[in-house]
C-alpha cells in the first residue's frame, strides 16, 4: 500500500515550545521528539553544506525505522552551475548521502532551481542523463517549466515533479513518477484548503503513489502541527 509521509522543512526551532516541543526539552533531543510524532523531514542544511558521515549517522540513529529524510541538493549544483555541466558535482553530492541511503532512510533529493532560471529542456535532459536512477524531485520556480514536454522528460527518467505551493507561484499537480512531493509554503492553511489538499493526497494514495508532504518551517509550530493533523486524519481512515 502507498504511504503518506508528512513533516516540515527542518526541526531545530526552540520557538516551537511549548505547543510542539515540551518546554524543558533540550535542543539535542528535538529530532528524537520530532520523529516520535512525524515520519519525515526535509533537510535544508545540505543546500549549503555537505553533511558529514558523523552528522548523518547521528540523524539516522536518532529516528525510528520507517522515518525518511529528504535533502535539498547543494546550491553548487542548482544555483551556481545551474545544472550546466553539473552531473559530476551532483553525483558527488548523491554519493555523500550513503549513510542515510544505506540505513534505508533516504526519502528524496530535491533539486530546487532558482526562480530566474527559465525552462531549458536540453539542459534538463543533459543533466538527468548523467544521474543514476533514484528518488529525485525537481522544484521549478519559473512558470515556463510547466509544460507537457518538461513533464515528459521527468517521466522518462522516473523523476518526481515537486508540487510547490506558495502565495507567488503554484505548480500544477502532475504526477511524473510513482511518488508525489508537496512543498506547502503558505503561512496559513484554512480548513477548506486543508480539505482540498487531503482530497488530492487521497487520490494519489489511491493510485498507489507514496506521498511526501512538507509544510513550511516557521517560528511558530503551525507547520509541524498541520503535518501531525494530516497524518492523524489518514491513519484514522
Amino acid at each position: 500500500m502507498a504511504t503518506l509521509y508528512a513533516g516540515t522543512s527542518g526541526w531545530s526551532y526552540s520557538t516551537w515550545k511549548p505547543d510542539f516541543y515540551p518546554q524543558k526539552l533540550a535542543a539535542a533531543k528535538f529530532l528524537q521528539h520530532y520523529a516520535s510524532r512525524l515520519n519525515t523531514v526535509e533537510v535544508n542544511y545540505t543546500f549549503r553544506h555537505f553533511a558529514s558521515e558523523k552528522t548523518q549517522n547521528n540523524w539516522v540513529t536518532t529516528v525510528p525505522e520507517g522515518f525518511k529524510f529528504s535533502l535539498k541538493a547543494n546550491q553548487g549544483i542548482t544555483h551556481i552551475k545551474r545544472l550546466k555541466d553539473a552531473a559530476d558535482t551532483a553525483n558527488s553530492f548523491l554519493n555523500s548521502l550513503q549513510p542515510i541511503s544505506q540505513a534505508g532512510k533516504l526519502g528524496f533529493v530535491l533539486f530546487q532551481l532558482p526562480p530566474f532560471l527559465k525552462a531549458d529542456v536540453g539542459l534538463l535532459k543533459d543533466f538527468l542523463a548523467g544521474l543514476p536512477q533514484g528518488k529525485l524531485a525537481f522544484e521549478f520556480r519559473h512558470a515556463s517549466w510547466f509544460t507537457d514536454e518538461v513533464f515528459g522528460v521527468l517521466r522518462d527518467k522516473g523523476v518526481t515533479l515537486c508540487v510547490a505551493e506558495s502565495e507567488k507561484l503554484e505548480t500544477p499537480d502532475v504526477a511524473t513518477s510513482g511518488c508525489v512531493y508537496y512543498r506547502l509554503r503558505k503561512p496559513n492553511y484554512e480548513a477548506a484548503e486543508q480539505k482540498e489538499i487531503c482530497g488530492r493526497i487521497e487520490k494519489h494514495l489511491g493510485a498507489e503513489r507514496d506521498v511526501f508532504v512538507y509544510y513550511k518551517h516557521e517560528d511558530t509550530p503551525e507547520g509541524a502541527l498541520n503535518a501531525e493533523r494530516l497524518l492523524a486524519g489518514f491513519s484514522s481512515q
